[in-house]
């Protein structure tokens, strides 16, 4: 079923730095701009990264290494509770993209009728069965996936449970920022001719103009980073 709309998610990924108070805030600021999800990410940080595993040029000014880094801002059972609660109170829909296994199963008591595959585990193909099993609505981002392996993560999800319907795939340019030169939104063209999916975009780059263009584009679900402060480490 196509959407007569487009739905939007406020990611706020680890930006809660591991605070219940900025994560809170966050939710609450979130929910008064009327978006249909508020996002985070949901990791054990031994299912995804070495403990010497090298980080991105802009993480470099953090002193904690990659592993320290995501190990602070893992979603304990205390933060979930305060999403699930905070969201309820502020009427928004909270939503996870999911890193692993272990995540996964921590998330499922709460009954989530979403969830989202980021980007990197789009070739997670155990992860991928059991998130198909579950017969959910699924967002799947496939920033630096060849068209091959979107074909291969929609299949899977399918074949596992998952209704082609409840399938949204979202083009993303996997660079943070993302610069204009390089989004190649006319990828957004190329998802709808190949998939019979809602297609959308998940947006990594400064502004709004990137989002307003895929819109224009036919995009049914945008995506797009927030904080409370760009100064924050």
């Amino acid at each position: 079923m196509k959407l007569t709309r487009t739905i939007f998610i406020a990611e706020i990924g680890v930006n809660h730095n591991g605070s219940i108070k900025i994560l809170s805030n966050l939710i609450k600021k979130i929910s008064k701009a009327r978006v249909d999800f508020v996002k985070f990410q949901a990791f054990k940080a031994e299912s995804i990264v070495t403990r010497n595993a090298p980080k991105a040029n802009y993480q470099k000014k953090i002193k904690l290494s990659q592993f320290e880094m995501l190990k602070k801002y893992e979603l304990n059972s205390k933060l979930l509770d305060q999403i699930h609660k905070t969201c309820k109170k502020n009427k928004i829909k909270p939503l996870f993209s999911i890193f692993d296994l272990e995540s996964l199963a921590n998330l499922k008591k709460y009954r989530h009728e979403y969830f989202k595959i980021p980007s990197g585990e789009i070739t997670n193909y155990p992860l991928l069965k059991e998130v198909g099993k579950l017969n959910k609505k699924i967002f799947l981002s496939t920033g630096m996936s060849s068209l091959q392996e979107i074909k291969n993560a929609v299949k899977i999800l399918i074949n596992n449970g998952t209704k082609n319907k409840n399938l949204f795939i979202l083009h993303c340019h996997s660079d943070y920022p993302s610069r204009f030169e390089d989004l190649n939104l006319i990828r957004i063209k190329k998802l709808q001719s190949f998939f019979d999916n809602n297609i959308g975009y998940s947006d990594h780059s400064i502004g709004s103009e990137a989002s307003i263009a895929a819109v224009a584009l036919g995009a049914k679900v945008i995506e797009k980073h927030v904080t409370l402060n760009t100064s924050m480490k």
